[in-house]
């Protein structure tokens, strides 16, 4: 399953490479890739939603499925 999630607050590379890591830290997630520009993340996987968000605002983005 691929779902993409709004992530406000990426403004560089590292950000993109932060919210990556921090989706791929969530059970059930095969790849995750950030784009800075779509103010967005891409997963695959079986992921839950509000995990993979979660993820994200601990991270210190802003997240909505």
């Amino acid at each position: 399953m691929e779902l993409t999630i709004a992530v406000r607050g990426m403004s560089c590379e590292h950000c993109e490479q932060s919210v990556e890591e921090a989706l791929s830290g969530v059970a059930g997630v095969t790849t995750a890739r950030a784009d800075r520009e779509r103010d967005a993340a891409t997963v695959e996987g079986d992921a839950d939603p509000d995990a993979l968000v979660r993820a994200v605002e601990d991270a210190g983005y802003e997240a909505s499925a």
